[in-house]
């Protein structure tokens, strides 16, 4: 038996990007610099990509020897790009994980301009699910834990509505015990 398909493997991604409904780059990471080493090679990519699958009603795409998991929103397209032999499970579970972070971070609105004004948390969450092409994490939880992610401008929700009553039990207890 040949030694070398024994070998264990890491799952990895060759690109993530996403698009707005034009087809133009709002955030793309690629991680094979040998895969497409210039801007005007990526944007071409990325142009071939979106013609391809802005109509389409699948979630799989195969282009340039590449497998493409894709998913909509609104007026956005999430991509996950890997390998002809890459795992096409593990691909969607990356875009799964980035996607349901990214909601639970824009407060389920996930639209072009909720993404733009929260960029530094998206940069986080694909930085946490993927590392140098590596798949980290594939859990959205997990994800939204290590980035720890809390916007200041953003509307309290019930969990900090819980810590300011537990603040301000713990300052009224402690005026009372002075």
């Amino acid at each position: 038996m040949d030694s070398t398909s024994l070998e264990p493997s890491l799952y990895t991604v060759k690109a993530v990007f996403i698009l707005d409904n034009d087809g133009n780059r709002l955030l793309s990471k690629y991680y094979d610099p040998e895969l497409y080493p210039s801007m005007k090679e990526q944007k071409n990519f990325e142009r071939n990509v979106f013609n391809k699958t802005h109509k389409a009603d699948n979630e799989i795409a195969f282009l340039e020897g590449m497998t493409i998991v894709y998913k909509s929103s609104i007026d956005l397209f999430f991509y996950v790009v890997g390998s002809a032999q890459e795992n096409e499970l593990m691909l969607m579970s990356v875009l799964n994980c980035m996607f349901e972070s990214l909601t639970h971070i824009l407060r389920k609105n996930v639209e072009r301009r909720c993404l733009l004004d929260n960029m530094e948390g998206v940069f986080l969450v694909v930085d946490e699910i993927i590392d140098g092409g590596v798949i980290l994490e594939s859990d959205p939880l997990q994800v939204l834990q290590k980035v720890n992610y809390r916007a200041d401008e953003n509307p309290l929700t019930e969990q900090s509505v819980a810590q300011v009553l537990q603040s301000a039990k713990e300052q009224i207890k402690w005026s009372i015990l002075k």
